[in-house]
C-alpha cells in the first residue's frame, strides 16, 4: 500500500482529471441539449455537472483521511473517506430525484406539437458514453490500486453516467423516429441509474464505517502467516476489524513458557513486523503472548 503522501497525491490527481473531464463534458452536453432541443441530454448534462461536485467531495475526503492521528482521533482519520462517499451518495440521490421529477412532469405535460431533438444530441450521447466509460476504467484502476473507498465510489459514478447516456441515446433516437415520449422516459431511466449508483455507494461506505471483520480469505492468510513462524506453537485468538480502507488485528499467540520475557517479546515483534510487511492493508496489529508447554 502506498504511503499517505503518495495516496493523497495520486487520489487528488485522479479527482482533478475527473473534475476537468466532467466540467468539459457537462458543458458540451448542456449546449447540445439546448441547441438540439433535447430534455434527456440536458438531464444527462446535470448528472455530469453533479460529478464535478462529487470529485471535489472525494478530494476533501482524501485530504482529511490521510491526516496523522491526534489526541481526539488516536486511530487516524481513514473513515473520513467513507464519510465523503456517503455525502457523494446523497448528492447523487438528490440529483437523480430531481431529474426523475422533471421527467414525470414532462410526460404529464406532453401534448401539442412534439419537439424532435436534433442530431447534435445523438452525437453528444455517443461522446458521453465513450468518455465516461474511459473515466470509469481510469478511476477504477487507481481506486483498486489505492484501496480507496471514495475513488471506487467515483468510478461507479462515472459508470452510472455512461449507462445513463446510453438511456439518453435510446430516448433521443426514439424521439427522432417519431416517438417523442421516449425522451422523458429516457430521463426516467437516467434517474434509475443514478439512484442505483447512489444506493451501491452508500451501502459500501456504511459497511466500512462499522467495525466489520476482514473477509475470510484475508483472515486465513493472516493465520497462515502467523503459524509459519517456527517459534509460534499456535494461535489462541485472532480478530480483525476494518477501519475505512485499513485493517486492525488483535492476536494471541502461544509460545514456549520456558522462553525468557525478552525472547518472547522478540518473537512477538517478529510476528508483528512480518504481518505489517506482508499485508500492506494492515495499519496496526496487537500481539499478546500466552505461555504454554512445548510438545
Amino acid at each position: 500500500m502506498p504511503t499517505d503522501m503518495d495516496f493523497e497525491k495520486t487520489a487528488t490527481r485522479v479527482s482533478a482529471v475527473s473534475i476537468a473531464g466532467n466540467a468539459a463534458l457537462s458543458l458540451f452536453k448542456l449546449l447540445a441539449g439546448v441547441l438540439a432541443h433535447s430534455g434527456a441530454m440536458i438531464s444527462d448534462a446535470v448528472h455530469s455537472a453533479s460529478d464535478v461536485l462529487s470529485s471535489i467531495i472525494v478530494i476533501i475526503g482524501v485530504k482529511l483521511s490521510v491526516r496523522a492521528p491526534d489526541k481526539e482521533h488516536p486511530y487516524g482519520h481513514e473513515r473520513f473517506e467513507c464519510v465523503a462517499a456517503i455525502v457523494l451518495a446523497v448528492v447523487l440521490a438528490v440529483t437523480g430525484l430531481m431529474i426523475g421529477y422533471k421527467a414525470v412532469g414532462s410526460i404529464d405535460a406532453s401534448g401539442g406539437t412534439p419537439v424532435v431533438p436534433g442530431l447534435l444530441a445523438l452525437v453528444a450521447a455517443v461522446v458521453s458514453i465513450v468518455v465516461k466509460e474511459a473515466m470509469y476504467w481510469y478511476t477504477r484502476y487507481y481506486g483498486k490500486r489505492l484501496n480507496s473507498t471514495s475513488l471506487m465510489a467515483s468510478a461507479w459514478d462515472h459508470r452510472s453516467d455512461a449507462l445513463s447516456s446510453v438511456g439518453a441515446l435510446i430516448g433521443i433516437a426514439g424521439a427522432r423516429m417519431g416517438h417523442p415520449v421516449m425522451e422523458p422516459i429516457a430521463s426516467l431511466v437516467i434517474c434509475v441509474f443514478i439512484l442505483k449508483a447512489a444506493y451501491d455507494i452508500f451501502r459500501d461506505a456504511m459497511r466500512k464505517m462499522v467495525d466489520r471483520a476482514a473477509d475470510a480469505e484475508t483472515e486465513k492468510r493472516l493465520m497462515d502467516c502467523v503459524l509459519a513462524q517456527k517459534e509460534v506453537l499456535g494461535v489462541d485468538h485472532m480478530q480483525t476489524r476494518e477501519f475505512g480502507n485499513r485493517i486492525y488485528v488483535d492476536l494471541e499467540i502461544r509460545l514456549d513458557g520456558a522462553l525468557s520475557l525478552y525472547e518472547a517479546h522478540e518473537i512477538a515483534e517478529q510476528v508483528h513486523d512480518r504481518i505489517e510487511r506482508d499485508f500492506p492493508s494492515v495499519k496496526h496489529i496487537m500481539v499478546h503472548v500466552n505461555p504454554c508447554e512445548k510438545q
